[in-house]
């Protein structure tokens, strides 16, 4: 008989599992600390029972707090199951808004729709979930699969990317693309029409900022080149959120959804406007691992998704180009 064979459950510690997720989650001693409101020498001395009771270091130092080994990220789902299932059984007998005290849901979503979704989200979750706290993780549809079925995220949001048997998803709309201009630079005669359209020689005239995971080709150069059109690049980025700073103060544009670009030009003093060529329409989608919504908290949290979305306006005002 091993080591292992002889753990009994009943020796075992189980805040000791609070401990390994608030740490993995928080990648700190200290925070880790802080959220379980214990002093960090009683964290190090968890994490050092932890070590033994896996046999396993599962947290090393690095120049950027504490990052998981492999053993840690193999156990962090598993014991936030193990969990979530406790503060389940706890709203049996202390209610529902009480209930919620303590849990967290993460959200895999790309930044365009943090921009356009994540106060709404906040707002809502605070009045119908009290003490739940959402995660914002970014994604995008060629990880976001993956990322459910690791338990890395509880939903997910994006264009596409749900195509295992084992997740669920639904159409939350169609999106659309607009463009993003520093209002404050003049516009030249003729450049846009009545409709708020940019015209194409402004349009290619113009140097544009691409927002890209791959940071090379867009959906804008998808649709240029096979009219033997090329747009000039200036700079790339992965997130929607720096625009606003690498726009404002020169000619650029940027090409967007148009739900983005509706939130930043609503903060920031940039002009709105829609793109020359016809951009193809792509679905955005929910997506959730069916066993996910056994648990009433992240149930809750996708009818609230999908209630906040069907209020979205997906059209242009321009014909929906």
């Amino acid at each position: 008989m091993t080591d292992i064979d002889k753990i009994n459950i009943e020796a075992i510690d189980l805040n000791l599992l609070k401990v390994l997720e608030a740490l993995h989650e928080e990648g700190s001693a200290s925070r880790a600390a802080v959220r379980l409101g214990l002093t960090q020498s009683a964290v190090s001395a968890a994490l050092g029972r932890l070590r033994r009771l896996y046999d396993d270091h599962l947290f090393v130092r690095t120049g950027r707090g504490l990052a998981p080994t492999l053993r840690a990220n193999e156990l962090k789902p598993l014991v936030s199951e193990a969990l979530d299932k406790c503060r389940q059984s706890l709203q049996l007998v202390s209610g529902v808004r009480a209930g919620y005290a303590g849990r967290s849901l993460s959200l895999g979503l790309s930044d365009d729709f943090e921009l356009a979704l994540g106060r709404q989200l906040i707002d809502r979750l605070e009045q119908e979930m009290p003490g739940l706290r959402i995660v914002f993780r970014q994604t995008h549809s060629r990880i976001v699969g993956e990322m459910l079925m690791n338990r890395e995220v509880d939903l997910a949001i994006a264009s596409g990317g749900f195509t295992s048997a084992a997740v669920g998803s639904e159409t939350l709309g169609e999106g659309r693309y607009a463009c993003l201009i520093d209002s404050r630079q003049p516009l030249m005669a003729g450049e846009i029409d009545n409709t708020n359209h940019l015209s194409l020689q402004a349009f290619l005239r113009r140097q544009h900022l691409l927002i890209s995971s791959g940071g090379f080709i867009g959906m804008v150069d998808e649709v240029l080149i096979p009219q033997g059109l090329k747009r000039s690049i200036r700079a790339s980025t992965t997130h929607f959120a720096a625009l606003p700073y690498l726009l404002l103060g020169s000619d650029a544009l940027a090409t967007i959804p148009l739900h983005a670009a509706r939130t930043l030009a609503a903060f920031h003093p940039l002009k709105l406007l829609f793109p020359p060529v016809s951009m193809p329409a792509y679905s955005v989608n929910l997506g959730w691992r069916r066993d996910a919504l056994r648990d009433p908290a992240v149930l809750k949290m996708k009818q609230i998704i999908s209630e906040i979305f069907s209020g979205f306006d997906w059209q242009s005002e321009a014909g929906g180009q």
